[in-house]
C-alpha cells in the first residue's frame, strides 16, 4: 500500500491524530439510515448474522496510545450500538489480537462480539499452541470462529490434520464454528478451495472479494452455497485501490436505486448484492467510515443488472 492509497477515504492506518475521541463520540445519530441491518443465517446453523463486520489488520496497531485506544472503542461501540457483532483478527496481524483483546475486557462487551481469528503454524502441536496463544491474548477461553489461514499454501496431509485438530476444538466447545481462509493469489487458489468445500463439512471460508478481485465469482461463490458454507470476504476495498480508481469522482445517480450514497457503500454493496455471500470485514478505524459500512448493509442491494452495470462502470474509469 503506497502512501497515496492510505490517503484514501478507507485508509487503514490512523491518519487524523488530531481528531479526539470525543469529537466522534456521538455517532448514533450520525447515521443517515434508519432501517436495521440486513440479517443473513449462518447456512449449518440458521443462526442470524449481520451483513457488516469488522477487520483488524493495521487498524488495531495502536500500542497504549490512549487518544487511538479511546477512538477504536468508539469504533466498536458503533459496530456493537447497530447490532453487528462480527470481529476478525489473526496472530499475524501483529498486536491486534492481544489489542482486540484489552479493548473489548475494558468496555465489558466480549459477549457482545462474535469473534474470528486464525492459525497458520505448521504440524498438529504448532497449531494447537498457536490457537491457545490466541485464547490468551484475546483474553478470553473460546471464541466463536477459528480459521485455518491461506489454507491453499497448506500440503493435502497436513491440511486433513488440522481439519482435524479444528473439528475437536469444536466438540469440545472452545470454539462454535471452523472453517478456513485464503487472500493471497485468490484467482489460483480457488480450485484448491472449490475441493475443499465439496470433501469436507466447513462452516466458513473466509475469501478475498471485491470489484477489484472478482475470481471467486466464477464458481467458488456457487460452490459455497451448495456445500452450506458460509462466506466471509475481506479486503472489500482492495487494500484502498478502489478509492484511488474512483478519485475525484461521484458516485453515480443511479446507485441511489440500491441505496449507496457513497463510493464505500457502493462497493460493499456490491458484494452483499450476492446471495451466498454472508459477510463483509472491512478495516475501519474511525466512526464515520464504521457508520457507512454500516449504512451499506441496510436498505435495497444491487440486482444482477445493477452489478453488472457497476462493474462496467468501474471498468470503464
Amino acid at each position: 500500500m503506497n502512501f497515496s492509497q492510505r490517503q484514501t477515504r478507507r485508509g487503514l492506518f490512523e491518519l487524523g491524530a488530531a481528531v479526539g475521541a470525543g469529537a466522534l463520540w456521538p455517532f448514533a445519530a450520525q447515521s443517515t439510515v434508519a432501517s436495521k441491518l440486513i440479517m443473513r443465517k449462518i447456512p449449518r446453523t440458521g443462526e442470524d448474522m449481520p451483513v457488516i463486520g469488522m477487520g483488524t489488520q493495521f487498524v488495531l496497531d495502536i500500542g497504549d496510545d490512549a487518544e487511538k485506544r479511546a477512538v477504536r472503542i468508539a469504533v466498536l461501540r458503533a459496530l456493537f450500538d447497530a447490532g453487528a457483532r462480527t470481529i476478525d483478527t489473526a496472530p499475524s496481524y501483529g498486536p491486534a489480537e492481544a489489542t482486540l483483546g484489552s479493548l473489548l475486557e475494558e468496555m465489558k462487551a466480549r459477549d457482545r462480539a462474535f469473534v474470528s481469528t486464525k492459525f497458520s503454524r505448521t504440524g498438529q502441536e504448532g497449531a494447537i499452541a498457536e490457537m491457545r496463544e490466541s485464547l490468551r491474548r484475546l483474553r478470553t477461553d473460546k471464541v466463536e470462529l477459528m480459521l485455518r489461514h491461506n489454507i491453499g499454501f497448506v500440503p493435502p496431509n497436513e491440511a486433513a490434520d488440522h481439519l482435524a485438530v479444528l473439528r475437536e476444538w469444536k466438540q469440545q466447545g472452545i470454539c462454535r464454528y471452523i472453517g478456513v481462509t485464503h487472500s493471497q493469489n485468490q484467482a489460483q487458489a480457488n480450485p484448491r478451495l472449490i475441493e475443499l468445500l465439496q470433501k469436507e463439512k466447513l462452516d466458513f471460508i473466509q475469501i478475498n472479494y471485491s470489484m477489484a478481485q472478482r475470481s471467486v465469482e466464477e464458481k467458488l461463490l456457487a460452490v459455497a452455497a451448495e456445500t452450506g458454507t458460509a462466506v466471509m470476504c475481506n479486503l472489500p476495498f482492495a487494500r484502498a485501490a478502489l478509492f484511488k480508481a474512483v478519485s475525484g469522482k461521484q458516485v453515480p445517480d443511479w446507485a441511489r436505486e440500491f441505496d449507496a450514497v457513497s463510493w464505500g457503500q457502493f462497493f460493499l454493496k456490491y458484494l452483499l448484492g450476492r446471495e451466498e455471500v454472508n459477510l463483509v470485514i472491512p478495516g475501519v478505524d474511525r466512526v464515520s467510515h464504521m457508520i457507512d459500512n454500516l449504512d451499506a448493509g441496510r436498505g435495497r442491494l444491487p440486482n444482477a443488472a445493477q452489478r453488472k452495470r457497476m462493474v462496467d462502470f468501474i471498468g470503464n474509469l
